[in-house]
């Protein structure tokens, strides 16, 4: 068997010594878990944020949320002393839907949500392509939930698609996780507790209800 690829360390590694900024265009699923990737990466990177998620399937919560990105990069370039750019995609959950079509069954973490992680990355490059970035990565390693293995392989093999480079990345590691946690805390972010979809909202509520069925049928005994 190979070895497993420390994602983190290659990032350290891409980054040690870096004298200038390079443009980088990080898509993100939302301003809490971009937070932290952008208090980290800011100090290496002139970052423009691509928000394309096609995933979120009703519009007023896209919307609440794209606002929420905006209002975090407002607050945290202020503190930071950096401007972030800002780029949102073409709001078409038509497109998600089409690729999770047959899938719709599937748990949390598994084909379906690749298929959306290919879409949006997919989606990423090309703006990068059209907007002269060379390189781009996701915010999305930072979820424990989420694969960063499968990430980062789904993005390496689409850079390399579109003549770019794909930044690696396991962004949870070194507490990123918990920081983001703290950072949506002190600049007020609202947090979603589930990634957009309609699945994951179903199967969110699904177990909220289990929960609550617990605790009513624990307090009788």
């Amino acid at each position: 068997m190979g070895t497993k690829r420390n994602y983190q360390k290659e990032l350290e590694q891409r980054i040690e010594g870096r004298t200038g900024k390079e443009r980088l265009l990080l898509h993100s699923c939302c301003g809490p878990c971009s937070s932290y990737c952008l208090e980290y990466l800011s100090a290496y990177f002139d970052i423009t944020v691509f928000y394309y998620n096609p995933n979120i399937t009703e519009r007023g919560e896209y919307e609440h949320r794209v606002k929420e990105q905006q209002k975090l990069l407002r607050l945290m370039g202020e503190e930071l002393g950096v401007s972030f750019g800002f780029a949102e995609g073409n709001y078409e959950p038509e497109r998600f839907l089409e690729r999770a079509k047959g899938l719709e069954t599937c748990p949390e973490g598994g084909e379906r949500c690749e298929k959306c992680f290919e879409l949006r990355l997919e989606e990423t490059a090309r703006h990068a392509k059209e907007h002269d970035f060379r390189l781009f990565t996701t915010t999305l390693t930072i979820s424990p939930l989420k694969n960063a293995e499968l990430l980062n392989t789904l993005g390496c093999g689409i850079a390399e698609g579109f003549g770019l480079e794909y930044l690696t990345s396991d962004f949870k590691k070194r507490n990123g996780y918990k920081r983001s946690i703290e950072l949506s805390k002190k600049y007020g972010l609202y947090r979603q507790d589930y990634c957009g979809c309609a699945f994951s909202k179903a199967e969110r509520e699904r177990q909220k209800k289990e929960t609550e069925d617990e605790t009513v049928f624990g307090s009788v005994e």
